[in-house]
């Protein structure tokens, strides 16, 4: 027995195992109901996070319906003021042509009068039903001219009421007549001057010469000034429909930009909800399984811990659910993990317990211990003053091994010749010692190996009535 370690795999006896497999199926049991609480839970706040988007998607739905019969109201009072616009033009137009007919009549013409009157009163009713009157106005005013003209002949002695007809053609053009045909407003305005300076007794010529060109004019001002009144109606109608769908996209807009925050500020409280119901238990396996000697699993756990909270910090609705995901996803391998190492820490402080009492009924005295992250070291020293330091710790698959370091012993040797026997003292004591450890109520050690142990060698057992005496040196 060199010095060199000496050591041995320690297997747990039959009743042992029994409460160890039946400790197994309580725990097992308990995450198998852990699991479904959070699986229940995510199922609660994926229809909360559901109702919640239902509830956004009703809002919106709302505030468009609501903008939606506002732009309609908008854009129904906006064409209600054009056509209130165009009809007062029509009437306008209507009262001048009635006028025409008017002064036809009393020029002395008979003939189309029925039909001019029947044309204005059928006019006269569509403008009361808000029907555009179009061009109709303008051939009708064409014909009533026509019809006064032929009708007047040379009979123009009353030029002054003559010229008083025109001017109230000119002003029948309304306010916006100079705005809407500057140049015909102003050619008018000319002529009806010049018009007026010859109703003068040696201007008779001048004014029946004037007369058509001033007829002309103000034909042709009326018509392009209805025209223009239409365009401008039209170029509204266009404008308010533009309006409208600038109006309506940038709402469009808007409740796309409002949905995507709020599905958002959804998704980042599903997020952070679902971490709040396993940081508890992820944090305990970080905070247990370093200490249990596994630090690959905590900083496994810790670093889908962060993922998911850094994700919530750069407000990533996609990273975090599918971070938080991801957790959920370990958690339940992880604590199965954990348990499994608990199960081993607890193997091996029973183990430690019954080794430390098996050493001190051989008459080891106990000088401590410490717990090193994953195994047990302790200190035993014999009166002798040999000293036995062992560690208790796991294999991979938690199975205990006792390892001990032994100086001092007159028996351990650095070295020893080919197949003769070493240790047969120390390891006899040792052997011992495994006896003590509970058997199938407690752990059954196998056999004591070292470095250099020759093939197939075990030392003889001690008499269970040998009598252990020491004396100090």
């Amino acid at each position: 027995m060199s010095g060199s370690p000496k050591y041995t795999s320690v297997r747990v006896g039959a009743v042992y195992a029994q409460r160890e497999a039946a400790e197994r199926r309580r725990r097992e049991a308990e995450r198998r109901a852990r699991e479904q609480r959070r699986a229940a839970e995510r199922v609660r706040l994926a229809q909360e996070a559901a109702a919640r988007r239902d509830r956004a998607r009703a809002e919106a739905a709302r505030r468009e319906a609501e903008l939606t019969a506002r732009r309609t109201a908008e854009q129904s009072a906006r064409l209600a003021r054009t056509q209130a616009e165009r009809s007062r033009a029509d009437e306008r137009a209507l009262v001048e042509v009635r006028e025409l007919i008017a002064e036809a009549q009393r020029s002395g013409a008979r003939a189309d009068i029925g039909s001019l009157e029947r044309q204005l009163a059928g006019l006269r009713e569509r403008a009361a039903r808000g029907e555009p009157l179009g061009d109709a106005v303008e051939e009708l005013r064409g014909r009533a001219v026509g019809l006064r003209t032929a009708a007047a002949g040379n009979r123009t002695d009353d030029r002054a009421a003559v010229l008083a007809g025109l001017e109230r053609r000119f002003t029948a053009t309304g306010p916006d007549g100079a705005a809407l045909d500057a140049d015909g407003h102003r050619s008018c305005t000319e002529l009806l001057g010049r018009l007026r300076a010859a109703t003068g007794p040696e201007a008779q010529v001048r004014f029946e010469a004037l007369l058509g060109t001033v007829e002309h004019a103000l034909t042709r001002h009326a018509a392009t000034v209805a025209e223009a009144v239409r365009d401008a109606e039209q170029q509204a109608l266009a404008e308010a429909a533009r309006q409208a769908r600038a109006e309506q996209e940038r709402a469009a807009a808007e409740a796309a930009e409002r949905e995507r925050a709020e599905a958002l500020e959804a998704a980042l409280a599903e997020a952070a909800e679902r971490l709040d119901v396993v940081r508890p238990a992820a944090a305990g396996v970080v905070d247990t399984a370093g200490g249990l000697g596994d630090p690959g699993l905590a900083d496994e756990i810790e670093g889908a811990l962060r993922a998911v909270t850094e994700a919530l910090t750069a407000r990533s609705a996609a990273g975090a659910l599918t971070a938080v995901a991801e957790l959920e996803g370990k958690l339940p391998d992880a604590e199965a993990r954990l348990d499994e190492l608990e199960l081993a820490y607890d193997r091996r402080r029973d183990l430690v317990a019954a080794l430390r009492d098996a050493m001190t009924d051989e008459g080891f005295a106990f000088e401590g211990g410490e717990d090193e992250r994953g195994s047990f070291r302790l200190h035993f020293v014999r009166p002798t003053g040999a000293t036995y330091e062992t560690t208790v710790a796991s294999e991979a698959d938690g199975t205990p091994v006792l390892v001990y370091h032994v100086e001092g012993e007159p028996d351990v040797t650095l070295s020893a010749p080919q197949d003769e026997p070493v240790c047969d003292t120390t390891e006899a004591l040792l052997e011992r010692v495994h006896e003590a450890l509970g058997g199938d109520d407690g752990f059954v050690p196998g056999e004591l190996t070292w470095d250099g142990k020759p093939p197939g060698r075990r030392a003889k057992p001690l008499p269970r009535e040998t009598s252990w005496r020491w004396t100090q040196p």
